[in-house]
């Protein structure tokens, strides 16, 4: 009988193994959120606000703070072709206000999340890694500004600060506020973090072979804590967002610039008669919103390490 030569058969579900070991933490990380309807939901409507945010200047069909339908004779009227969303008793489309509003909303939320981010994170991780009187001054301070009623200290800055609202710098203003004061809930995720792996056996290891402190925190330790923070980054754009609308529609909010809570505070008073001008901004707020939690959720579920894949 001839010997034949022996043909290994590949093992088909090794094969597959060693591929998602292979895999990044970002591909796993995205194959996880995929699986996610409600994430995957919501960064289409994230996506989609902020396609309309870039490209409102050419989609909306009247600059910002328009009142040419005033002139036109077609001020208060219901949605039609012309208008989609109809028009407020003072001239505006409310279709361009909307498209127009998206992009001074992200503005803020984006803006004010990225400020909070970067400071939360370098206070937290002084106060974190740190031993001594430094960690405790910073987790202090923490504290202080955890308990700041950050609403009414911006009703208050825009009008210490009217010359600038007045100038048209009444978004920044909240924003630069939104993320000076905002960061204290990030401080205290890094902190927390921080004081979890610190003692493991890399950080320990990179302590004994003369790494500094600094080295040590944006080489190790802030790369490992970055999913928590990523989570609440996407919760704090939907709450920086909320409270932007709710400026704007108190009254205190930059009045040059199209925003969501100025037109529903401008359409507030007649929403009997035009509840058009006030329910089509509530929804893009609404939506919005929206979209970051549930992006959030999704992250959160995806960048669970302690969950199987």
């Amino acid at each position: 009988m001839d010997n034949k030569e022996s043909v290994t058969i590949p093992n088909v579900d090794q094969e597959k193994m060693e591929k998602r070991r292979e895999a990044s933490q970002g591909a796993v990380a995205w194959r996880r959120f995929k699986r996610n309807k409600a994430g995957l939901a919501g960064l289409f409507i994230v996506l989609f606000f902020a396609f309309i945010a870039l490209t409102s200047p050419w989609l909306a069909p009247y600059p910002a703070r328009s009142f040419q339908s005033l002139y036109e004779g077609e001020a208060g009227q219901p949605p039609s072709l012309k208008h989609p969303f109809g028009t407020s008793k003072t001239g505006l489309d409310v279709y361009s206000e909307v498209l127009h509003g998206s992009l001074g909303d992200l503005y803020v939320g984006v803006g004010a999340t990225a400020i909070a981010i970067l400071i939360g994170i370098a206070v937290g991780s002084v106060a974190g890694y740190s031993r001594g009187g430094l960690g405790d001054v910073m987790l202090m301070l923490s504290q202080i500004f955890y308990t700041i009623p950050l609403l009414p200290l911006i009703l208050l800055a825009a009008r210490v600060f009217l010359i600038l609202v007045a100038q048209g710098f009444g978004l920044t203003l909240i924003l630069l506020l939104l993320g000076v004061f905002g960061w204290s809930t990030i401080a205290f995720i890094v902190r927390g973090e921080i004081l979890r792996v610190r003692e493991l056996e890399y950080i320990q290891a990179s302590r004994a072979l003369g790494a500094s402190k600094s080295r040590i925190i944006l080489r190790h330790v802030i790369p490992n804590i970055l999913t928590p923070v990523i989570v609440t980054a996407t919760l704090l754009i939907a709450g920086n967002i909320l409270t932007e609308v709710v400026i704007s529609f108190l009254g205190f909010g930059d009045v040059n610039t199209s925003t969501w809570g100025l037109t529903i505070q401008e359409g507030y008073a007649y929403i009997r008669t035009e509840w058009w001008v006030t329910v089509f901004p509530g929804l893009a707020t609404l939506f919005a919103v929206l979209g970051f939690n549930l992006v959030g959720d999704g992250l959160s579920d995806a960048l669970n390490p302690r969950l199987r894949d």
